[in-house]
């Protein structure tokens, strides 16, 4: 049991806890066995969420932790603050809606990270990611791995890092452990990044040694010339959504973007249903080469609690009003415009309109086929 000595800070401790159900073992199982199939560990970016500290101890994150880039995160903690001042407002407390008011407006004229509000502390929390390579290339999802949701329905899943407590000293199994205990040694290669970033990774290294594993992610991977490399989906919290969004890809954008004549486009509209129908984490189409791929999420710890944002961390949009602000003044927005003149879209704006209606309605008959046949089943 790593971490448990009187000279070890909390925030370093590493819980090793043998696991406590069935499942839980052949999920340590798995993931000790990933060890010896995907040995080699590679960064594949930040991503961003906001978190509150909580009266009992550690950091409770909210819903849709994954924003790509700081600002998102801060954004998110600014609507938060618009909420509590509307649910003030209603229950009478003046005092506590103009509070909140004033924190979600600076948040639209300020990039800030961490704020109090009504006594609790926010924050804008980071979290590295890593994918496990082998022979064979990057895993996969495991078996264990929650898969809730059903096709094309997979974004009404809730996001399974809703609620989770960021606490070093939570018991984790074997496994986890030890994967916890190698991604904190882990820095990015000088010879691959720009050294900023490697400086700012080291600094992490001092300023939060410890760490904690949120519910891994999920991203489409992409075969090119021999190399794997992140494909053209968003990442998502369940295999399921990773695979929704390859099949929004395979049926929309592709054939959008490569013009596909109505005999390709089938091409690709077989592989979406094929993929679906038996929930597959791998496919090929028209020669390119697809993959489901699991991406662990590591959360930095220092005596403060959870790392936020870094200097060098790509982003790209300021806060929303200085963003406003910059687009009036190079002439893009005008208080002037007519409201009501109708807005010319260009021809491929058009094309990418019909083929998502027509996709739309693809998508709510294969619900309802779906449905009809659950109730028959039944």
């Amino acid at each position: 049991m790593a971490g448990h000595h009187d000279d070890v800070p909390g925030y370093q401790t590493v819980r090793i806890t043998e696991p406590g159900t069935p499942v839980a073992e052949l999920a340590d199982g798995e993931a000790w066995q990933a060890r010896a199939l995907y040995p080699r560990i590679a960064f594949v970016g930040a991503v961003f969420g906001v978190a509150q500290e909580r009266e009992e101890g550690g950091w409770e994150l909210h819903p849709y932790f994954g924003a790509s880039a700081p600002q998102d995160a801060r954004d998110s903690m600014g609507a938060h603050f618009r909420r509590l001042s509307q649910v003030a407002g209603q229950t009478g407390d003046q005092a506590a809606h103009e509070e909140c008011m004033r924190a979600a407006e600076r948040m639209e004229w300020e990039a800030i990270d961490d704020a109090t509000l009504l006594g609790t502390r926010y924050r804008v929390v980071r979290a590295e990611q890593f994918i496990r390579f082998g022979e064979t290339g990057p895993e996969p999802p495991r078996p264990t791995d929650p898969d809730p949701g059903e096709p094309d329905e997979a974004r009404k899943i809730p996001d399974p890092a809703t609620g989770f407590v960021i606490d070093p000293a939570a018991p984790t199994g074997p496994s986890d452990g030890m994967l916890k205990l190698d991604l904190l040694e882990l820095l990015p290669r000088e010879s691959i990044v720009p050294r900023e970033v490697h400086d700012d990774a080291e600094r992490a290294v001092r300023t939060h040694p410890g760490g904690v594993l949120l519910p891994p992610a999920f991203m489409v991977g992409e075969q090119v010339a021999g190399q794997w490399g992140a494909g053209p989906a968003e990442p998502s919290t369940t295999p399921q959504g990773a695979r929704d969004a390859l099949a929004g890809y395979l049926r929309i954008m592709a054939p959008w973007q490569l013009d596909l004549d109505p005999e390709q486009r089938a091409v690709y509209d077989a592989a979406a249903d094929r993929m679906n129908e038996e929930r597959a984490d791998e496919i090929t189409v028209a020669g390119r080469r697809f993959r489901i791929v699991r991406v662990e999420r590591l959360v930095r710890i220092g005596p403060d609690g959870p790392e936020g944002s870094r200097p060098s961390d790509p982003d790209p949009q300021p806060p929303v009003k200085v963003h406003d602000q910059q687009l009036r003044e190079q002439g893009l927005i005008r208080d002037d415009e007519d409201e009501n003149k109708p807005i010319e879209l260009s021809h491929d704006a058009k094309r990418f309109g019909q083929i998502f209606y027509e996709e739309e309605e693809r998508r709510k008959a294969r619900i309802a086929k779906r449905s009809a046949r659950g109730t028959a089943s039944s």
